[in-house]
């Protein structure tokens, strides 16, 4: 999964991404803060992960004997320390952009050095990302339907209210979602370090009590079962794959918390914690087999069961905050990257510019996690939506991260491949494991990514269309330019700043004014706000203004495909270059443009009606680059499509 900015520790300092040590303290801070962003998903996967597995394994007949038990756990101990440990923590973590991790970053990076297949990178990239919101839907659905159903072991009576107290649950997570996460983000932490200690001193209790269970080590049993259960092991990987759930989020949350951080709370505790309670939950079932209906809550003294569940409802709700603000984050880096339409961004934090909320994105997932739980009920009928997301994703950033090596570090195609291709064959694996799943949910995250990829495709294409159009209708920039020069308008006092996506061509509003007003402001500025491939460019390079003449510049804005555009704001950079601008006597003038369906298009008829009505649907320009109220005008034209 994809997870982002909800550590109120912050995002991991210039400094440390260029290779300079963090003061003690601050580090601590931000290992802390890993272990409740970034752990969240996976540190919660034992509340279901060996259930299901041994499940699969039996073909849910009944109690396994010891091979089996043995086998599951050996596959889900060497798939935490092959996928997890080697592949993302050693690899991985190293393979970053400009400091940032996650498949987009990795993509932006990939498409900066490829020249012919920029397109295939391009599409991997929006497949990941597609495929990642099935993932934000169904892990706050699993992970807090899993965490009540707890209390069915408590109290079977409370059996009929599992349902409507997750539904409450989950409500009220998405609800305070508007307000930020700065300060239930200083809660994330401590209560998932306190989870993590729970979760293994339960485990190695009866670890203690059998020993035996540690044969789970050895890589034989795993082996041994897959080779002995032919399509069954299948279904049983695509169920140990549920133990690994959220690995994307090492990858996908470095820039937030930095590489070291990461590391050292994955080796130090998470690692440890989680194979001491799966080995605890396999000493259970060996001594007890019955006690396969819930071995995680089943480890723990009647007197501690309902403690256990306030704190597993509380880890999931963390790891479901983590996954809902990654969906967000992802949301606006797809935005910058030109693959969706602009959405209402809205920074909930003054100081850490990546907590953000998004209420069109809110209230969408909301709908989608509420219509899972009342669809499937159970974690058990839910966790077989889960998985083809999260593997699908898997395989792609192996892809990505193979160009990378290859290209970007310079490795030998052969050098690049022995290290990669390994983990892409096991990810492959899993991934095939899970397609057999489809008829039992997970066609869920397959249709919802197959709709969302339609959508990116379609704003992306639309998109180039609409630019290769409108180009050839439009006068270049320095003709006009000139020509006004000689034979000057009327000047009115003042500062009118044109927004133009193409910095070659005179902006329609411009055009439209001049035709229709007939006048011309005292100076000009024609504005192009760029998104790099970078995720953040630095204030001194923000900003680079080209003069055209006495009364024109051309003024061109930087962002990296993580931040948000504040044109004021990098205006005023212009100052230090000399431009006078203040912005309470300067009109932006924006073009807005009333999309119809062409005759003839570039697209079928309904792509063209898809891309015309997320046009209208796109948030207004003047808020997205966040243009003073009242400074605004807005210039309307008809473009065919």
């Amino acid at each position: 999964m994809v997870t982002s900015s909800v550590a109120s520790v912050g995002a991991a300092s210039a400094a440390e991404r260029a290779g300079d040590p963090r003061p003690k303290a601050n580090f601590w801070a931000l290992t802390l803060g890993s272990i409740g962003v970034v752990y969240g998903d996976i540190g919660t996967s034992p509340l279901y992960a060996l259930r299901e597995s041994v499940a699969a394994a039996t073909g849910a007949g009944g109690p396994a004997d010891e091979a089996v038990i043995l086998g599951v756990l050996s596959l889900i101990v060497w798939a935490l320390l092959l996928v997890v440990t080697l592949k993302y923590v050693v690899i991985l973590l190293t393979a970053d952009n400009n400091g940032e991790g996650g498949t987009l970053a990795l993509m932006a990076l990939a498409r900066r050095v490829v020249t012919r297949g920029s397109g295939a990178v391009v599409m991997l990239g929006v497949t990941s990302a597609a495929l990642f919101y099935g993932d934000a839907i169904i892990t706050p659905a699993l992970s807090v339907l899993s965490a009540v159903e707890g209390l069915k072991v408590a109290t079977p009576a409370l059996d009929h209210y599992v349902v409507a107290l997750t539904v409450v649950i989950l409500i009220a997570l998405f609800a305070v979602q508007s307000r930020g996460t700065a300060r239930v983000a200083a809660f994330f932490g401590p209560v998932t370090l306190l989870w993590f200690a729970a979760i293994a001193a339960a485990g190695a209790a009866h670890v203690a009590q059998n020993p035996r269970v540690l044969l789970a080590f050895n890589p034989l049993f795993g082996v041994s079962f897959v080779a002995g259960h032919g399509v069954i092991a299948l279904f049983t990987l695509g169920a140990v794959f549920l133990a690994v759930t959220g690995a994307e989020a090492l990858y996908a949350d470095l820039g937030h918390f930095g590489r070291r951080p990461i590391r050292t709370a994955w080796i130090g505790l998470v690692l440890p914690a989680l194979l001491v309670n799966y080995l605890g939950q396999g000493a259970l079932l060996l001594a007890e087999p019955k006690a396969i209906e819930n071995p995680f809550f089943l480890l723990y003294p009647q007197w501690a069961l309902l403690p256990m569940i306030v704190l597993a409802t509380a880890a999931t709700v963390i790891a479901s905050q983590a996954v809902i603000t990654g969906a967000y984050s992802l949301t606006r880096q797809a935005m910058q990257l030109g693959l969706l339409p602009r959405l209402e961004v809205r920074h909930t934090s003054a100081e850490h510019a990546g907590q953000i909320f998004m209420p069109r994105v809110n209230m969408l997932l909301l709908v989608g996690v509420l219509l899972l739980v009342g669809l499937f009920r159970s974690s058990s009928a839910l966790a077989s939506a889960y998985g083809i997301a999260v593997t699908g994703t898997m395989v792609v950033t192996g892809l990505l991260a193979l160009v990378v090596i290859w290209k970007v570090w310079k490795w030998p195609l052969w050098a690049a491949a022995a290290l990669i291709v390994p983990f892409l064959c096991i990810d492959i694996t899993f991934l095939a494991a899970n397609l057999l799943k489809i008829v039992e949910g997970g066609w869920v995250p397959l249709a919802l990514g197959g709709a969302l990829m339609t959508v990116m495709y379609t704003w992306r294409r639309g998109s180039r269309l609409l630019f290769e159009k409108t180009r050839r209708l439009e006068t270049p920039l320095e003709s006009l330019v000139q020509a006004l020069e000689r034979k000057p308008p009327v000047r009115v006092p003042g500062t009118a700043v044109f927004l133009t996506g193409d910095p070659q061509s005179a902006p329609t509003a411009l055009l439209h004014s001049l035709k229709h007003y007939k006048v011309l402001h005292e100076k000009n500025a024609i504005l192009t706000v760029q998104t790099t491939s970078a995720p953040r460019v630095a204030p001194e390079e923000r900003v680079r203004i080209e003069p055209l003449s006495e009364s024109f510049s051309r003024v061109i804005i930087q962002y990296g495909f993580m931040e948000s555009p504040n044109v004021p704001r990098a205006l005023a950079i212009a100052r230090k270059q000399g431009w006078t601008f203040d912005v309470m006597s300067t009109s932006f003038f924006l073009s807005r443009r009333a999309l119809k369906p062409a005759a003839k298009s570039g697209m079928p008829r309904w792509q063209d009606r898809l891309f015309i009505w997320l046009a209208r649907s796109a948030n207004d320009a003047a808020d997205h680059f966040q243009i003073p109220t009242g400074r605004a005008v807005e210039v309307g034209t008809q473009v065919t499509v």
